[in-house]
């Protein structure tokens, strides 16, 4: 008797999957329609491995290399969008590879595909690659996994996902003009020493008169920049490379936080952005089922702080001694007192996943509206400094021109 493989839904919704020795595939149909199994798809053994073995072959090309969080959106969206239809995990990932547009991704699921061939669970295969889905998505592919609710829990991280990318494109779209500005800024210097100060240079001397102390000092130091600009350079990536090796060891990083977190409004907003980031993260784990505990573990695994990771650590002790998270937050003074009176009311009313959403999603809207405001502010003193930087070129450099012209230029 010929072997069919079959993929079915009980009543409950969850998804059943299984071989069977039958006649055909009508009675195999029939048998499982008794046993009150709703039947997705049926198909022949030998058709189902013979996929499992072709579907990584086929070509597809890739636009980008790294991974971005569209990417990892897509992703989310794709398999839930799959599964719910009740295709296999190992063919949706097949489908997958064949339309994904990042290289590395790609690799990475052709991998995640063999290792399930092989019979690994998919957050275990996800597991084995920290760099491109982190303990995030391997935690709450595990917890989707034991609920069977996969296609659900892919929804919401979709939906976490998404929400992080457009927060991040609103920032990078508040910088991004002040950030033209300053590199219009450097170029337009650059251009000055490089093309119209060397010229202006020449012309001075073959007029052999006596300059200006406003273009003399100028003149030095273009030409310093210019002769000595490859050892400028390599000083400012050997101090680059210092600050970011001491910035990387337990002592430094910590110093450098707290220098960070005691600045005037920048360290307010640091330390807010760190606090959304918990918040958003724990909210999503909740809100998947993952245990408290284990959600936090995760979170001390994820966040962004070395202080914060001190913070989250305290919290879970107190958790695992049977406390409410409330009261360790309030007790920390990382946290701000809206923070904790939400976490309270939501432990209270049995709701904390979703008083974090909103802790999340005001202090985001907090964040954009201070770098939207900031960037507002710093565009008309970007300007007045380019112009002002220009102006003082322009007249160091036109002084001994109009000196000359007015009958008082002199010999050197």
């Amino acid at each position: 008797m010929p072997r069919l493989s079959y993929v079915a839904r009980d009543k409950d919704g969850n998804r059943v999957t299984g071989t069977e020795d039958v006649a055909d595939a009508d009675a195999l149909i029939a048998k499982l329609q008794n046993q009150g199994l709703l039947v997705i798809e049926v198909k022949p053994f030998e058709k189902v491995a013979a996929e499992a073995r072709s579907g990584l072959k086929k070509t597809t090309i890739t636009t980008h290399r790294g991974v971005k969080t569209t990417d990892l959106v897509l992703l989310a969206r794709q398999l839930a969008t799959m599964l719910d239809a009740g295709v296999t995990l190992l063919r949706s990932l097949q489908i997958i590879c064949q339309q994904v547009e990042s290289a590395v991704l790609l690799r990475t699921l052709e991998q995640v595909t063999k290792d399930l061939s092989k019979g690994s669970a998919f957050s275990s295969a996800l597991s084995k690659y920290p760099k491109v889905f982190g303990p995030f998505w391997s935690s709450l592919i595990e917890v989707g996994e034991a609920s069977g609710n996969l296609p659900v829990i892919l929804e919401k991280l979709g939906d976490y996902l998404e929400a992080k990318a457009d927060f991040q494109k609103k920032l990078i779209s508040a910088i991004l003009y002040p950030a033209v500005l300053l590199v219009a800024a450097v170029g337009a210097i650059t251009f000055f020493a490089v093309v119209i100060i060397p010229r202006f240079t020449e012309i001075f001397k073959s007029l052999n008169i006596k300059l200006p102390p406003l273009t003399v000092g100028l003149l030095g130091v273009f030409e310093f920049l210019r002769t000595k600009f490859f050892l400028l350079l390599l000083v400012l990536v050997g101090i680059i490379f210092a600050i970011k090796k001491y910035i990387n060891t337990e002592t430094g990083g910590r110093q450098i936080e707290n220098l960070l977190l005691r600045l005037p409004m920048v360290g307010n907003v640091y330390r807010i952005l760190i606090i959304e980031r918990f918040t958003s993260q724990l909210a999503i784990l909740i809100e998947s089922g993952v245990p408290i505990l284990y959600a936090l573990e995760i979170c001390e695994r994820m966040v962004i702080s070395r202080n914060m990771v001190s913070v989250v650590q305290g919290i879970k002790n107190q958790v695992r001694e049977g406390k409410l998270i409330a009261e360790p937050m309030d007790k920390s003074g990382f946290f701000t007192p809206m923070v904790v009176q939400m976490v309270m009311i939501g432990e209270e009313t049995g709701e904390l996943d979703k008083m974090l959403k909103k802790v999340a999603a005001f202090y985001q809207d907090y964040i954009e509206t201070f770098i939207s405001r900031l960037s507002t502010l710093i565009e008309p003193f970007m300007l007045i400094f380019m112009g002002m930087v220009v102006g003082v070129i322009v007249i160091a450099m036109f002084l001994p021109i109009f000196s000359i012209a007015s009958g008082g230029g002199m010999a050197r």
